[in-house]
C-alpha cells in the first residue's frame, strides 16, 4: 500500500470521526471508487443497523426518511442516510433535489445525509453500499437508512443488506400495481401507505394486505402522523431476526458481489461473442469465466 495514501486515510478517518463532514463524505467518495480495499483495510467492522425504503417515485420517501430521522435523533441515535442514484455522482436528479426535505438536519453533526452512484463506480451498488455501510459504522452511525427510487434491481441489492426493507406506496391502484411489476412487493418486509388522508387509502392497504398478507401501516408523513408506529414496527421487526435470516441476507451479499465481478470481467465480451457466433456453447463459456475470476 502507498504510505502516502495510508497516511491520508488515517487523517481523514480521523478527522471524520471528530465529526468532520468533509473528510467523511471524502472517504465514502474514496470507497465507491477503485480505493476502496485501502479504506475497507484502515476499518474495524462494527456492527450496523439498516433499514431500507424505497418505493415508486413520488411516494414520500424522502420526506418519510426526514421524520424517522427525527424520531431516531430523539432516542439518541447517530444517523446516516444513503440515497441510491442509480445514474451518475453528479446528476442532480430527484434523489439529489429532494435532499431540501432533509434540511432540519443540515445542521445537526451526528446526521450524514450521502448521495451513492450506482453507476460510473467500481462494482456498483452491490459493492459501494455495503462498503460505505462498514465505513459508517466505524466512524460511529450506529444506524443506516438507505434509500432507493423503487424502480430496478437496485431493491433486490439493498433488501441483501437491510433489516428490514419498508416499501412505501400512495394510495390508488397505480401505485400498488407498478410496485408489483417492478418486484417491490416481494422485497418489502414493512408495506406502508403514505398519503393515508387521501381518499383511497383504506382500499389500497385492504388490497395490499390481501396481495401480500402482510399488515399494512398508514402514515402522513407530511404532518408525522404514524410514524411512531412505523417505527415500533421496525423495532418490533430487527428484535426477531434471526440466525437464518441474517444468513440469507450475508449469502445474497456475497453473490450480488460475484455477480459484479463477473460482470467486469474483460474476457466477459469475448466469451459472449463466441457463444453469440455458435463457435462454443454457455456452459463452457460460464465455466471459463468462472475460473477467470477465480485464479
Amino acid at each position: 500500500m502507498n504510505t502516502g495514501l495510508s497516511d491520508d486515510i488515517a487523517e481523514l478517518i480521523a478527522m471524520a470521526r471528530a465529526g468532520s463532514v468533509r473528510a467523511a463524505g471524502r472517504l465514502l467518495s474514496l470507497v465507491e471508487s477503485d480505493r476502496r480495499e485501502q479504506v475497507l483495510a484502515h476499518l474495524d467492522s462494527v456492527p450496523v443497523r439498516v433499514i431500507g425504503l424505497t418505493g415508486p417515485p413520488g411516494a414520500g420517501k424522502s420526506t418519510t426518511i426526514a421524520v424517522l430521522v427525527t424520531g431516531y435523533r430523539a432516542r439518541g441515535q447517530r444517523v446516516a442516510v444513503l440515497a441510491v442514484d442509480p445514474s451518475s455522482p453528479y446528476s442532480g436528479g430527484a434523489l439529489l433535489g429532494d435532499r431540501i426535505r432533509m434540511a432540519a438536519h443540515i445542521d445537526d453533526p451526528d446526521v450524514l445525509i450521502r448521495s451513492v452512484a450506482t453507476r460510473g463506480h467500481l462494482g456498483g451498488l452491490a459493492a459501494a453500499v455495503p462498503a460505505a455501510i462498514r465505513l459508517l459504522g466505524a466512524l460511529g452511525y450506529g444506524l443506516v437508512l438507505l434509500e432507493t427510487v423503487g424502480v430496478g434491481q437496485s431493491e433486490i441489492e439493498i433488501a441483501a443488506v437491510a433489516d428490514p426493507t419498508v416499501v412505501i406506496l400512495n394510495p390508488g391502484a397505480g401505485d400498488a400495481i407498478q410496485a408489483a411489476k417492478a418486484g417491490l412487493l416481494e422485497v418489502a418486509d414493512i408495506l406502508v401507505v403514505n398519503k393515508a388522508d387521501r381518499d383511497g387509502a383504506e382500499q389500497t392497504a385492504r388490497e395490499l394486505h390481501i396481495e401480500t398478507g402482510l399488515p399494512i401501516l398508514t402514515l402522513v408523513a407530511s404532518r408525522g402522523t404514524g410514524v411512531e408506529e412505523l417505527i415500533e414496527a421496525i423495532e418490533t421487526y430487527h428484535r426477531t431476526d434471526t440466525d437464518a435470516r441474517s444468513t440469507a441476507r450475508a449469502r445474497a451479499q456475497i453473490l450480488s458481489l460475484a455477480q459484479s465481478r463477473l460482470r467486469g470481467h474483460p474476457g466477459l465480451d469475448e466469451l459472449a461473442a463466441a457463444v453469440a457466433a455458435g463457435d462454443r456453447d454457455p456452459y463452457s463459456a460460464a465455466e471459463q469465466l468462472l475460473i477467470g475470476v477465480t485464479h
